[in-house]
């Protein structure tokens, strides 16, 4: 007998009960699919027609989104974005809990957006997902890892494969595991759009 899922809602091991439902499951296998038919294989140039993709499947895209083939986003409908932003080269967005990304940020290739996890603590292992949030101008820079949760204000820059748990204060620049500020960040960015 062919198992399709291990899992069982009722099993007295914690571990062995599933974290989503079969729309769920089955909305994603839809999405992955069509991700791995057609979206991966659309020419880089092609941004808006990936843009297009995406709103099919429910997420929310502004204007001018530059978003790479070979990234992965594991559910469409739980992201939204403002014009201008960018999901880099194999940037991974694991948005359970949601992802939103303000106008012009970039999220660089290999950058990994984290929207859940589980309270290791609990005896049930509880799956929790957060919110994961940019503002103008943010920039997680290439294999930097944003965990559940974190809020990085405008212009915050996240650098090359810092890990961050905590929220990123604004025009400030982070490095390291786990990430503490190193210098201010000039806002001339920002004055440079807006011109």
């Amino acid at each position: 007998m062919l198992i399709l899922d291990s899992h069982q809602k009722n099993h007295p091991d914690a571990l062995q009960r599933p974290s989503f439902g079969w729309m769920d499951k089955l909305r994603r296998l839809k999405w992955n699919f069509a991700r791995i038919l057609f979206f991966r294989w659309i020419p880089v140039p092609l941004h808006d027609l990936r843009c297009w993709m995406l709103r099919r499947f429910g997420a929310r895209i502004g204007r001018n989104n530059f978003i790479y083939p070979d990234c992965r986003i594991w559910a469409p409908w739980l992201l939204e974005t403002e014009d201008v932003v960018t999901i880099g080269p194999r940037a991974e967005i694991y948005n359970p809990g949601g992802v939103y990304l303000g106008h012009h940020t970039i999220i660089s290739q290999d950058a990994y957006l984290c929207g859940a996890t589980h309270d290791y603590n609990s005896a049930d292992f509880t799956y929790v997902k957060k919110l994961i949030r940019t503002d103008a101008y943010a920039w997680i820079c290439a294999r930097a890892t944003v965990l559940p949760g974190v809020h990085c204000h405008q212009g915050a820059v996240l650098g090359a494969s810092s890990v961050t748990s905590r929220d990123l204060e604004a025009w400030t620049v982070y490095a390291g595991n786990p990430a503490r500020a190193v210098r201010p960040r000039s806002q001339a960015i920002a004055q440079s759009t807006l011109s």
